[in-house]
């Protein structure tokens, strides 16, 4: 890149010794654009640890010190936003003064470990809602047996391993060099038909037995179910087609693909302050999910020591669904009426019966006409633990856009994604519940569903689902 010759910054710059402009309240006025003295000074050299060095807290920065530092600055995120890449510009000019680049502190330094120190779960359950996924399924190939499938898992969490700690794999494409981890995650599971084609039916789970047939489905047998699941997740796109491409190849010649997915979430940071995700609706989505402080939220997320099969202790069970939504039909309705559908305020998440999104629904509330005040036909309500007898799971999904159908309808909606430790008592009770009678369900289609069962973290130096194919 050329000097710059300009006495104007470009927008996004920040003059040596200054404060960014940017992170001034708006009643001080955007500086952006600003002009400059005819000479600016000499830059001066930056005396702070470098971000790589091994005691520099820039390594130790969490996605919620992140999303809050990065809320501060929303003013000016709106201001460099609109002038066209300006931040890239101003970052590159922004070197020492022997040229070289000054590293950078962003969310593609969060790394997530493939094998926890403590929790022994698979990263991608608890882990917060990243920004872009990929949901795929594979089918074991006519010829592999037990061992290939092994094989193939040892491969896999080896590869998996390398890619959420910010390394290349061997023979790399390079999609993702210039990228740091990016929270990525990847979340290995196994489909109903894995057991039979591995020999270990004897082995397969209860809960994993198949889903029953619900009146608002319209599944499509190709886009559903599989011997294999991956699930994955990353804070930039390129980091995550990576991980999508390098697992395919590590897959040639044992597994074939049998259907993808791919869904993404609000980028952290676009807020001005760390929320809960919105759907293509509109809609706060996953108000009520379990939290980890929950003192039952292990019991219900994770299979406990009591399990009839042993090597699942610790992990979880992923029901998926491709939920299409008719934008164009809830689009024609009015925040009131999409408020009753949904029994929440779609400004804020609230309840209909008042406060904030955090406070507790009360189902017994009347309004002056005598009805409900949250309707009794309402989403929020029939789907509420307190509704289903206490049954609650854990909603993680992605949003997503596949283009527009032939009646120019968006192919839009939700990659439903819910972890529970026994899908029978939790997503099917609900999802029986919803289906009766739920206000929502006439604006969804279920076009394509799944049911994994999700091992427990590798231990190290080993892979995903060793003890139960070498058990």
């Amino acid at each position: 890149m050329s000097k710059q010759t300009s006495s104007k910054k470009a927008p996004g710059q920040v003059a040596p010794g200054k404060k960014n402009p940017g992170t001034q309240s708006a009643g001080a006025g955007s500086a952006a654009g600003v002009p400059a003295p005819a000479t600016a000074p000499a830059p001066e050299t930056d005396s702070s640890p470098s971000p790589s060095s091994p005691s520099s807290p820039s390594l130790e920065l969490s996605r919620r010190r992140l999303l809050g530092t990065v809320g501060a600055a929303g003013a000016a995120g709106l201001v460099v936003g609109g002038a066209g890449g300006a931040i890239g510009a101003g970052a590159a000019q922004s070197g020492t003064q022997d040229g070289a680049a000054k590293a950078v502190t962003s969310i593609g330094s969060t790394e997530v470990p493939f094998r926890p120190a403590h929790a022994g779960h698979q990263a991608g359950i608890t882990t917060p809602l990243q920004a872009t996924g990929h949901l795929v399924a594979f089918d074991l190939a006519p010829d592999a047996d037990r061992k290939a499938a092994a094989a193939l898992l040892r491969r896999w969490s080896r590869t998996a391993g390398e890619l959420m700690a910010g390394r290349a794999p061997d023979a790399d494409t390079g999609v993702a060099l210039d990228a740091g981890p990016s929270s990525l995650t990847v979340t290995f599971g196994f489909g109903h038909s894995f057991f039979g084609r591995t020999g270990l039916t004897k082995r397969r789970p209860v809960q994993l037995d198949p889903l029953p047939d619900f009146s608002a489905d319209a599944l499509d047998a190709g886009r559903s179910n599989g011997d294999l699941w991956i699930q994955i997740g990353a804070d930039d796109a390129l980091v995550a087609f990576h991980a999508l491409r390098a697992l395919q190849k590590d897959a040639a010649g044992s597994a074939r693909l049998r259907w993808q997915m791919n869904g993404f979430n609000r980028t952290p940071g676009a807020t001005a302050h760390p929320m809960t995700a919105r759907n293509l609706m509109g809609q706060i989505d996953g108000t009520n999910n379990p939290k980890p402080s929950d003192k039952d939220f292990d019991e219900r997320i994770f299979v406990g020591r009591d399990a009839g099969q042993a090597w699942m202790h610790g992990g979880s069970y992923a029901v998926v669904r491709r939920i299409r939504m008719l934008l164009d039909d809830w689009e024609k309705r009015s925040r009131h009426e999409q408020e009753r559908v949904i029994g929440r305020r779609k400004d804020n998440g609230a309840p209909l019966t008042g406060g904030s999104e955090t406070t507790p629904m009360r189902l017994e509330a009347n309004g002056s006409d005598g009805l409900p005040v949250i309707p009794a036909n309402a989403h929020a309500r029939i789907a509420a633990p307190e509704s289903n007898q206490g049954a609650a799971m854990l909603r993680r999904p992605f949003s997503f856009h596949d283009g527009f159908r032939e009646d120019g309808a968006p192919d839009a909606g939700l990659l439903f994604v819910c972890w529970q430790a026994d899908p029978l008592r939790a997503f099917t009770q609900v999802q029986r519940k919803l289906d009766r009678g739920d206000a929502l369900s006439r604006f969804l289609r279920h076009e394509a569903s799944g049911l994994y069962a999700v091992p427990p973290a590798a231990a190290p130096g080993d892979y995903v689902g060793r003890p139960l194919l070498e058990g």
